[in-house]
């Protein structure tokens, strides 16, 4: 790896060479490192970018960090996958749909493959498949969380994988940060969130703009969902608006299928 020019308490730090590459997604989160101009600059300096179709036409197989966004959907994804994570060093899942297979996993309750692609594609079928995270194809190293991700967060992972510093996740939830930023708890404006449950880092965003959390970032260590459920349904909030957060982003996925079950439970 090249040096970068720069030094960690007098030592010099290499600069590897990074690439970024999108599977089934929006592509938001590529954006998002893109977006932030002020400094973009100086996150540059810190890697030698080789390979990214968003913002330049070079392209190079040799790289240190693969960053990775999007969940996996079809055959030839897999391949490809595979592919990348065996020339990088370090695999980064980059966003939602990287580490919990993101809103694009909702197409999985439906079980049946056939159905769902003739009801949006019609007559003109594609290939499809159950989607899955990265981890359920690939060895990932580390997960950068959120739909889409905060370029701060980022900055600050790349940052210590180049002077090889711990890389460390808020273990509390949202509720934390929202409460911090002195917003007002949506749960007493009736309205459903997931604060309660979800990992914190993303500064409580959709909180903090008087819309609930989805839980993008996945659960918090330690979430207490019955607890959540319960205030919800005190709150008057339904037991399918509290299932469908749950399910949106795939990060609660093993709760939100215990709840669907408990929920259709004697039901016909």
């Amino acid at each position: 790896m090249p040096n970068s020019g720069k030094t960690y308490l007098g030592v010099p730090v290499s600069r590897p060479r990074a690439a970024f590459f999108d599977f089934s997604s929006c592509e938001g989160c590529q954006l998002q490192i893109l977006n932030n101009e002020a400094t973009l600059l100086d996150f540059l300096s810190l890697v030698q970018v080789v390979n990214f179709r968003e913002a330049m036409t070079e392209e190079s197989d040799e790289y240190d960090i693969a960053f990775v966004e999007g969940s996996i959907t079809r055959p030839d994804e897999v391949e490809r996958l595979k592919a990348i994570r065996s020339r990088a060093k370090v695999l980064v899942a980059l966003g939602s749909c990287a580490c919990f297979g993101g809103v694009n996993q909702l197409k999985n309750r439906f079980r049946d493959l056939l159905w769902v692609n003739k009801t949006v594609y019609g007559d003109a079928a594609v290939e499809t498949d159950f989607v899955r995270r990265l981890a359920d194809v690939v060895a990932v190293d580390l997960m950068i969380y959120g739909c889409p991700v905060r370029k701060e967060e980022v900055e600050k992972v790349v940052t210590n994988v180049v002077i090889g510093k711990e890389i460390s996740y808020p273990k509390y939830p949202v509720c934390m940060e929202c409460k911090a930023g002195e917003n007002i708890c949506l749960f007493d404006l009736g309205e459903a969130c997931l604060g309660p449950v979800t990992r914190a880092g993303c500064g409580a965003w959709c909180p903090g703009n008087r819309a609930g959390c989805w839980g993008c970032r996945g659960p918090a260590d330690d979430a207490n969902i019955e607890q959540m459920k319960r205030l919800m349904r005190e709150r008057g909030i339904p037991e399918e608006t509290i299932l469908d957060r749950l399910e949106c982003f795939g990060g609660f996925r093993e709760v939100s299928e215990t709840f669907r079950l408990e929920m259709t439970k004697g039901k016909p």
